[in-house]
């Protein structure tokens, strides 16, 4: 089964990101206040994943993400995971629950909205930059049969 959950926007997303394009640069601010940037992770795969607790798909594909970090290590792949949640403590008790991954979280507090920047118009919405900055593949939705596909792309963006 494949779901892909809508946001319910006030206004319109911007644009979707493409292959080729250079995404924006902020991908929010991770548990420390920290703000969080794709350039930090120049020269390595990043996979990027829009979330929100109340996503039960978005909660089934966090773990395999998850797991990609570990088996692939921070120093090929970086996987971010970008909360979308308007309640914030919903979002700090499933962050403790998650509290051993090793991927980085951040949130996306509005002031840039990263959401309406990578146009995100449903959750989960992945995105895979390749090496150099670009947006190499996309995936709207979550299911167990995207699986092999998207472990291909990396190891295809791994390879370049």
């Amino acid at each position: 089964m494949f779901l892909i959950i809508m946001f319910a926007f006030s206004g319109t997303a911007e644009a979707r990101l493409e292959w080729g394009d250079v995404p924006p640069d902020s991908l929010g601010v991770d548990k420390d206040k920290r703000e969080v940037k794709i350039s930090d992770y120049r020269g390595k795969v990043v996979v990027l994943t829009f979330w929100a607790t109340w996503c039960g798909y978005c909660l089934k594909e966090l773990p395999v993400l998850e797991n990609v970090q570990r088996k692939l290590g921070p120093d090929r792949v970086a996987v971010v995971a970008i909360n979308t949640d308007t309640d914030q403590d919903k979002y700090r008790a499933m962050r403790r629950k998650m509290k051993d991954f090793q991927l980085t979280m951040t949130v996306d507090r509005g002031n840039p909205d990263v959401s309406a920047a990578y146009g995100v118009s449903g959750l989960p919405h992945m995105l895979m930059i390749d090496k150099q900055g670009k947006v190499a593949f996309t995936h709207i939705g979550y299911s167990d049969e995207m699986l092999p596909r998207i472990v291909d792309e990396i190891n295809e963006l791994l390879e370049e």
